[in-house]
Order: C-alpha cells, then sequence, then structure tokens
C-alpha cells in the first residue's frame, strides 16, 4: 500500500548502575512516508501559494478516466463498509447500505463538487473523476441538489427509516451543511477538483471562493468554512484506504489526503470572506449574473 505506514523500530538497551545491570527492550512506532509516495510529490518542496497548486495540478492531471456508467461499480470498491463487504457507507448519512440497492429510490451517485457548478455534467473526466463521486441516499442527494457548502439551515432526517446513520446534516435555500463526520472530506474532495481542472483540453476551470448562490458559474463555495472543516474533520483511514483504491484505478491521488498541510499552504491566506464575497452574498437573490458584477471596478471607501 502507498501512503502512510508504521516502521517499528526495536531498541535493546544494556542498563548498567554500580554493580547492579539489566536489559530492556523498548519498541517504537514511527510514522512514516513511503518512498513511492514521496516520489510522488517530489519537488512540491518549498512551494506554496499558486505556485504549489499549479505543481500539484501537473501531477494529477491526465488520469485514466472511465464512463460515468461504470463509476457506479467502481464506488462499490471505494466506498465499501470495512466491516461488511457487501454494503457501502453512503456519504452524507454514515447509512451501511446493500452494494446492490443502487437506484433511483435508495443510493445513488453524488457529484461533490456539483456538476452544475461549471456545467461539466457527466462527461469525462470532470464529471465521472472518482475522486468526486461518493454513494449517497437519494433523497439526501436530492436535498443537497446543487447547493454550495456553508452552515445552518434545517435538520435533514438522517436514515428515512432504513436503518442506523450518523450525525445529522442541515439545508436551507442556498447551502447545504454534511453530517460532521465528512464535513473535512467534503473540503478535500473540493480541494482536489480546484487543483486538479484548470481549464486546459476543453476542461473546466474550477476555483473556490466564499459565497454561496454560485449557480452554474465554475465556482464552489465557501472556502472559509471549508478550510475550518478540513481541521475539524481530520483525514481519517477510510478516507486513506479510498484514496489508495481510487489510485489503483484512476492512477492519481488527492493530495489533500496525503498532505492536508497544503490547503492552508495553497488558500490559508484565503480563507476569510473579501468584501467582495461578502457584497455578493448579501446581493445575490437580486443579482441575475454575479460574475459580471464580480469583473467590474469598482472602490470600497471605509471609515
Amino acid at each position: 500500500m502507498r501512503g502512510s505506514a508504521d516502521v517499528i523500530v526495536v531498541v535493546t538497551a544494556h542498563l548498567t548502575y554500580k554493580d547492579l545491570s539489566d536489559e530492556a527492550v523498548f519498541i517504537i512506532t514511527v510514522k512514516k512516508i513511503e518512498q513511492t509516495l514521496s516520489d510522488y510529490y517530489r519537488g512540491a518542496e518549498g512551494l506554496s501559494g499558486d505556485a504549489l497548486k499549479a505543481f500539484l495540478h501537473n501531477i494529477i492531471k491526465d488520469h485514466r478516466t472511465y464512463s460515468y456508467d461504470d463509476t457506479a461499480d467502481l464506488l462499490k470498491q471505494t466506498d465499501e463498509d470495512p466491516d461488511n463487504p457487501n454494503n457501502v457507507i453512503l456519504f452524507y448519512t454514515g447509512r451501511s447500505e446493500s452494494k446492490s440497492a443502487y437506484s433511483s429510490q435508495v443510493w445513488n451517485k453524488e457529484h461533490v463538487w456539483a456538476k452544475s457548478h461549471g456545467d461539466f455534467g457527466t462527461k469525462r473526466p470532470a464529471g465521472s473523476d472518482i475522486h468526486n463521486l461518493r454513494p449517497t441516499d437519494a433523497q439526501m442527494n436530492s436535498t443537497r441538489g446543487n447547493k454550495d457548502f456553508d452552515e445552518g439551515g434545517s435538520k435533514v432526517n438522517v436514515n428515512r427509516g432504513y436503518g442506523p446513520g450518523s450525525s445529522f446534516s442541515y439545508s436551507d435555500s442556498d447551502s447545504f451543511e454534511p453530517r460532521d463526520e465528512v464535513k473535512g472530506d467534503v473540503a478535500r474532495i473540493l480541494f482536489y477538483m480546484a487543483t486538479r481542472y484548470e481549464g486546459e483540453k476543453g476542461e473546466p476551470d474550477l476555483e473556490l471562493n466564499d459565497r454561496v448562490n454560485n449557480g452554474s458559474a465554475a465556482y464552489h463555495g465557501r472556502i472559509s468554512v471549508l478550510i475550518r472543516w478540513h481541521h475539524e474533520d481530520p483525514v481519517d483511514d477510510f478516507e486513506r484506504n479510498r484514496n489508495e483504491v481510487i489510485y489503483s484505478y484512476q492512477g492519481n491521488r488527492n493530495p489533500f489526503i496525503d498532505y492536508p498541510e497544503f490547503a492552508d499552504m495553497i488558500w490559508g491566506s484565503k480563507a476569510t470572506t473579501s468584501a467582495v464575497d461578502a457584497i455578493l452574498n448579501l446581493i445575490a437573490p437580486i443579482v441575475v449574473d454575479p460574475d459580471a458584477f464580480r469583473r467590474n471596478k469598482f472602490t470600497l471607501f471605509t471609515t
């Protein structure tokens, strides 16, 4: 397996004090990054901001692609329940559901970076990128829709009578807040998409911003919330394993799972709401084309 690995170091010490002597054995577990992983990111040292983002983009682009129809079978492996190989873990609910229940009524595929944000649909590569797809309760998928990610709203029923799930999600008219256990996962998936897709070869140019109501523009928000979720819900073993399985099929990795610090190195200085985004969040219901508004030159006067 590529990625983080434990190295067991056994140290034998012979202890002598005056006329007394004894021997002690110490077992030390050391975390290391395997050579294969460090080689994958070789050259990233010392980079930050847009330079680091561009470097990572060049590493993870041009991967193998699959048709959107084929991705359901792949998700049955990437999101397999570690306690039940016949099931998958549904992303927004945490419910373990039979792989065979894939349908429009029970569970289906969710584009975490909503496919309408950039209008890439289900076309290769962005629309069928496995890093961005998660098995999701069908009703929860519909509730989330193409909303940006933020906090607040009304509590969403987590299991609909299908069995135990996890903590609740929340939703309102313009944003969706997933359960606590996957908030960091959401952030790291969006970090990946904004790094992987830079507008080359007819692909979408995806960017993060700090607003909701992004509509069909190639933006997703809110970056300030995503950065916080990234820290509050750190990478876990399920996420690491998923990254490995996707790497075995697609041939590229999510850098923000392997090296979570990359997110702060790229977006840390942008993780606050800008004046422009604050205004756009307030006037979004009445602005027909917020991107045209953003492109206009104007000056903010403060006292």
